[in-house]
């Protein structure tokens, strides 16, 4: 059974405004459950072959296809009526089915050019996860990086067919039609350094933001995690929350979570937690923690306030890299010191 913080999990068609179809494709295995992909249909009817857009493409396997399939049948189009995908960041959920169904019947794809490296490097590695285990070394976890390099070992290698370059590149402030909407893309890394936003100013009872996974409802986005991956993420993806603060609210349609009415209503919240994650780490630098897995085995994560040796091995590792990440933004507000020692482990201390 579904509990209601999961109901927006069912595969089922939900039509947000007019001509805007919220469609959760399923993510087995994945705590996350499921995807939104935003089907964009022009005059608030049913699907117009000529100018069906979806918002991201979910993941490349055949329970996401199925129920795909079924849910534009809800509106009257199929798979092979999409002519175009605007994706939100290169992460496989959002992007691999988009380029399988590219394949299939020659949609085309856009992505935000700060995406690209990442690309090249998830085509050229056999897991793009390499960037993750070194940060593991960096912040004192030498023996997580050793079990995840272990779990790689024996992971299956993504198809490098899944994550072929787009046919269009993104860039910040490019306007957009689909569906007969106006978008504006907009750049917000943090998430990932490509990732982007759609701002649709043209609905008559509110504008909406098509926020892939840079606000979501009840999650707070990993940070970072990507195969091209560089330090200062928490401080880009704070940066990126804070402009879109400053900017009109607007209806939160997110890629994982139930649509919400206001973006600046989340976001006020993330800033929140945040800010109370960083003045938690400050003081455990305070009493004379100084790496980022001793500090992250003094935290709590998730609603549930769980322990690190508590948490999945994959959720333990994201829980380090994420207090690494604020790490560096205690530095760069100069409330903290951090150097590497002998071994590569950066070394956090009072100021």
């Amino acid at each position: 059974m579904i509990s209601d913080r999961h109901a927006w999990t069912r595969p089922e068609l939900e039509t947000v405004a007019p001509g805007v179809h919220r469609l959760p494709l399923p993510l087995p295995s994945d705590a996350l459950r499921a995807v939104n992909v935003y089907a964009l249909t022009p005059d608030g009817g049913s699907a117009d072959r000529d100018d069906l857009t979806l918002v991201d493409g979910g993941w490349a396997i055949d329970a996401s296809r199925d129920v795909l399939r079924r849910l534009l049948g809800d509106l009257g189009a199929e798979p092979g009526d999409v002519r175009r995908f605007l994706v939100t960041h290169v992460h496989r959920d959002h992007y691999s089915q988009a380029i399988a169904l590219r394949r299939a019947h020659g949609a085309r794809v856009a992505l935000g050019a700060g995406e690209a490296e990442s690309l090249q490097e998830v085509r050229g590695r056999d897991t793009g996860m390499q960037a993750q285990v070194a940060g593991l070394q960096r912040a004192g976890a030498a023996d997580l990086a050793e079990v995840i390099l272990a779990w790689l070992a024996d992971a299956e290698a993504p198809p490098v067919e899944d994550f072929a370059d787009p046919d269009e590149w993104l860039v910040d402030g490019q306007e957009l039609r689909a569906g007969g909407r106006s978008l504006v893309a907009r750049e917000t890394p943090g998430h990932t350094r490509g990732h982007l936003v759609f701002v649709d100013g043209t609905v008559a009872d509110g504008p909406m933001l098509f926020a892939g996974d840079h606000v979501l409802p009840h999650i707070t986005p990993s940070i970072g995690f990507e195969p091209a991956a560089r330090p200062g993420a928490l401080i880009r993806y704070l940066s990126s929350l804070a402009a879109l603060r400053a900017e009109p609210d607007r209806v939160l349609l997110p890629a994982h979570g139930p649509v919400a009415p206001s973006v600046h209503a989340r976001v006020d919240e993330l800033l929140v937690h945040h800010d109370r994650r960083l003045d938690e780490i400050t003081a455990a630098v305070d009493k004379g923690m100084t790496t980022a897995a001793e500090i992250a085995e003094a935290l709590r994560w998730t609603r549930r306030e769980l322990r690190l040796d508590e948490l999945e091995t994959f959720n333990r590792m994201l829980a380090v890299l994420e207090t690494d990440a604020h790490l560096e933004v205690l530095v760069a507000q100069e409330r903290i010191t951090r150097a590497a020692d002998a071994d590569g482990v950066a070394r956090n201390q009072p100021v």
